[in-house]
């Protein structure tokens, strides 16, 4: 049965449910940034991206070890979590996700997943994903984030979504791929959500084609900012690539901020796990840690 840990300093506070370690509510001084998961729009609040992200074509995969058969973001976000660790001061908890007979027949690789959420700052939350190759044979993954914040944010007067835009570091240029049929990433369709700019508004016509990812995004950071009353969120993410963001169409009052260290099958690409652009490998005993940051503003 899932359980919910709730972690604080100061006047911020997150609470993780062990289903899926995911992320269910960012609060600072009781207000809510975090989406609350409407079925009406997307029933989901941050899930955690594990051992892939994004789809495969026809949910389907050939690697070394064999087959692999996942859906879309893969097993982490679908699988109960333990609570490895409460830290004595109640600012972090680390989960724990380990392979399983079941995710074994998925996913033929020996891992260990810890997911830990640390308050490090008056209003920021650290993610940070450790894989662990526990198993004889290099390990293939991708891991990522999917946090949705409320758009518009608590305490913004009268601002609607359309009065919302990611703002970057320095004026810069992105080629975005169109997500295509079944999931899939494609550069045979492209959009160039930022041509010179350090801004990006957000509109509905922005997700008509569902998320849009954004590539060495500069800094590895960017602000989703209300522009008449400053608030929102801004997202660090040093150690990821890559970065999707995303609404539900129709009227939903969110944006997803999604860091990813790598993406779904590209068109263009074979159905072989280890082949995907940026795929991570990790040989046998080792480790490596991908962290992100939220900073509610």
């Amino acid at each position: 049965m899932s359980t919910v840990t709730t972690i604080s300093k100061g006047g911020l506070s997150a609470k993780i449910s062990s289903m899926g370690a995911e992320l269910v509510s960012l609060a600072l001084d009781g207000r809510e940034y975090l989406w609350q998961a409407d079925p009406a729009f997307w029933g989901k609040h941050a899930p955690v991206l594990f051992p892939i992200v994004g789809s495969l074509r026809d949910e389907r995969a050939e690697s070394a070890q064999g087959p692999c058969h996942m859906g879309r973001h893969g097993l982490a976000r679908i699988n109960e979590h333990r609570v490895l660790e409460l830290s004595e001061d109640g600012a972090s908890v680390t989960y724990e996700f380990t392979d399983t007979p079941e995710t074994l027949e998925a996913y033929p690789y020996h891992f260990k997943l810890n997911m830990t959420y640390a308050i490090t700052g008056e209003a920021t939350l650290a993610q940070t994903f450790t894989v662990a190759n526990t198993g004889d044979v290099d390990l293939p993954f991708s891991v990522g984030g999917h946090p949705a914040f409320n758009v518009p944010a608590p305490g913004s007067g009268d601002e609607a979504f359309d009065d919302y835009v990611i703002e970057f570091r320095e004026p810069w240029t992105c080629t975005a791929p169109r997500i295509a049929e079944g999931g899939l990433l494609t550069y045979d369709m492209t959009t160039t959500p930022v041509e010179n700019a350090d801004t990006l508004p957000i509109s509905r016509d922005l997700f008509a084609h569902d998320a849009v990812m954004l590539t060495d995004v500069p800094g590895n950071t960017l602000t989703l900012r209300g522009a008449k009353s400053g608030r929102g969120v801004r997202v660090d993410f040093p150690d990821f690539r890559y970065i999707g963001i995303w609404s539900a169409q129709g009227e939903s009052p969110f944006v997803a901020l999604e860091p990813w260290t790598g993406h779904a099958t590209l068109t263009s690409e074979d159905d072989v796990l280890e082949h995907k652009r940026d795929i991570a490998t990790l040989a046998p005993g080792q480790s490596a840690s991908y962290t992100f940051s939220m900073t509610v503003l």
